[in-house]
């Protein structure tokens, strides 16, 4: 499968026409004429055919991306810092040798969300 029937298929999955397809691509600042468009969607045995670059193909995803989702929010200033995991995994041999019967169950502590402003009978 060629690039070309790639983005025809697209095309008639998205019900895209060109004007729409030209401005998707203009999304990620990647400007086609009509023309050059339509000699891409052109069979193969035509006169006019040109095929369809990886690069025409990956800006039509990218802006396809945007298209649908909407742009990226912008990140924020203190979000540089990387994430640090949840819990460190643990090894089989690290297990409890009750098998957790003597813990405290963490479902039986209130949670932040559970507590709730005292409300007075009135």
């Amino acid at each position: 499968m060629t690039n070309n029937d790639i983005l025809k298929k697209l095309r008639v999955a998205l019900q895209l026409r060109d004007d729409q397809i030209i401005d998707i691509l203009r999304l990620v600042d990647f400007n086609v004429t009509k023309s050059e468009l339509g000699a891409i969607f052109r069979k193969e045995d035509h006169p006019n055919y040109q095929p369809c670059g990886d690069q025409l193909l990956r800006n039509f995803l990218n802006g396809l991306v945007i298209h649908m989702r909407g742009p990226m929010e912008p990140k924020k200033a203190g979000t540089d810092q990387p994430q640090k995991p949840a819990s460190a995994p643990r090894d089989r041999n690290s297990q409890d040798r009750d098998g957790g019967r003597n813990r405290e169950d963490s479902r039986d502590q209130p949670r932040e969300d559970d507590r709730r402003p005292f409300r007075s009978k009135r």
